[in-house]
């Protein structure tokens, strides 16, 4: 079954966006807010059902008392404030139940909230975004050890995504968060600009799975933590290129900004591909060729009444004849065997 994620973005949420303090680039947040609400109108022009968003706990809701790995938003609206703003998004309550419901099956244990407050996390880039729709908040613990590993986000993400296509739901993955930045330490003013480059050049590639290969402790090494929300998106969307990507480096966050809108790629022509139904004749008619020696012998003593063995189209039987290996393969047959039995052919005739 195709997908049904239709789109998606990844995008910064520095409080510094809202606050503006003198050290901050004017020049720079305004890029950040233009380039997001060009995603925005994108990913709005879609009219999706359903609009998730992974983000992080800055030490909030999810710290001191309880640090699930996943919480699911399931109640009927959302609400926050930061910085003299106040944010409320109502929430797709049924639709979290259902998919924390369908989460147990697949062999996850998310937590599920309906008091969950709004941060600045999901608060800045839904403002960015222009996003009025109701909208589904998912949480992942990306600051408290011991977090979920990468890997597990990219894989809680390709759950949800199966979910939500099995429910027939249009739905936009957004993440929240990255890229390099150490807040409270020691670090703050050396974001790992180099590290995150060479990341984003795969991103922009359409290999979004190239972020589970990266260790609890690279991530923590890099500043890069809350890319543990960008995996669970990109487990969403797959493997697609992006169709913007953005970078606005700041002397104390790397500002990366991405995002899809033109849906999920079509399926990929394999050099290699699955037996087709109609070609099972001409397969089973080369793999003799290829692999039986009295099979061969036959072939090769009159190739006409060989082909007439099986159950062939004229163009399959006149192509098994010549043998012709790229007409063979043309057909959508597997090419190995047409390049095998044409081997064997050659080697018997030396």
């Amino acid at each position: 079954m195709p997908s049904t994620v239709i789109g998606g973005a990844m995008l910064p949420h520095a409080p510094q966006f809202f606050t503006l303090p003198e050290t901050e680039d004017r020049a720079t947040v305004e890029s950040v807010r233009r380039v997001a609400a060009a995603i925005g109108r994108r990913l709005k022009a879609l009219k999706p059902d359903l609009w998730i968003i992974f983000a992080n706990d800055h030490a909030e809701q999810f710290f001191h008392n309880v640090a699930p790995a996943f919480t699911v938003h399931v109640g009927g609206g959302a609400s926050g404030s930061f910085a003299g703003r106040d944010f409320h998004w109502p929430v797709p309550g049924e639709t979290g139940f259902t998919i924390v419901r369908q989460l147990y099956r697949q062999g996850f244990d998310p937590a599920f909230s309906s008091t969950a407050k709004i941060d600045y996390a999901i608060g800045i880039p839904l403002t960015h975004l222009g996003v009025e729709d109701p909208v589904l908040p998912i949480s992942i613990n990306a600051y408290l050890p011991p977090q979920p590993t990468i890997e597990r986000c990219y894989a809680f993400g390709e759950a949800v995504a199966r979910i939500v296509t099995g429910l027939g739901l249009r739905t936009v993955a957004l993440a929240s968060g990255g890229m390099s930045h150490f807040p409270g330490t020691e670090r703050y003013a050396e974001p790992d600009l180099a590290w995150d480059r060479t990341a984003l050049a795969r991103l922009a590639d359409g290999n979004l799975k190239s972020l589970i290969g990266y260790d609890e402790a690279e991530l923590d090494r890099t500043g890069n933590i809350e890319l543990r929300c960008w995996a669970a998106a990109a487990g969403m969307l797959g493997e697609r290129k992006p169709d913007i990507v953005s970078m606005d480096p700041s002397w104390h966050h790397n500002y990366a900004s991405l995002g899809w809108w033109d849906g999920p790629p079509d399926p990929a022509e394999l050099h290699y591909p699955s037996i087709k139904p109609e070609l099972v004749g001409l397969i089973d008619a080369l793999h003799g060729i290829a692999h039986d020696a009295e099979r061969r012998a036959d072939y090769l003593a009159d190739r006409a009444a060989y082909a007439a063995r099986f159950a062939l189209t004229a163009d399959q039987r006149a192509a098994l004849v010549t043998l012709d290996p790229k007409a063979i393969a043309a057909m959508g047959t597997h090419p190995l065997l047409p390049f095998l039995a044409r081997m064997q052919v050659e080697r018997h005739g030396r």
